[in-house]
């Protein structure tokens, strides 16, 4: 094992996770700063209401994007996996 394969190995570890995470934090953040204008608009202060909806949204992401989360993350395994054969015994 070089230094370079193990800084490969940790860049693409770190693309493979903000890749997996992008859909769910980008949702969170969408409807986040919807409800707070409409918060804004309607001067409610509702707790629940900043999470109720975040919930939901995430809910119908992980369903839409789940099987191509899935994926890459086995892709991702595989490859591992298969590094870990060669470097071992």
């Amino acid at each position: 094992m070089t230094s370079n394969f193990i800084l490969y190995l940790g860049r693409h570890t770190l693309e493979t996770a903000l890749l997996l995470a992008t859909p769910i934090l980008l949702t969170c953040l969408v409807v986040g700063v919807a409800v707070t204008l409409f918060q804004a608009v309607t001067s409610i202060r509702d707790m629940t209401l900043t999470i109720v909806p975040k919930l939901l949204a995430v809910g119908l992401v992980t369903l839409i994007f789940g099987g191509w989360m899935l994926a890459v993350l086995i892709r991702f395994f595989n490859e591992i996996f298969s590094h870990i054969q060669n470097v071992g015994p």
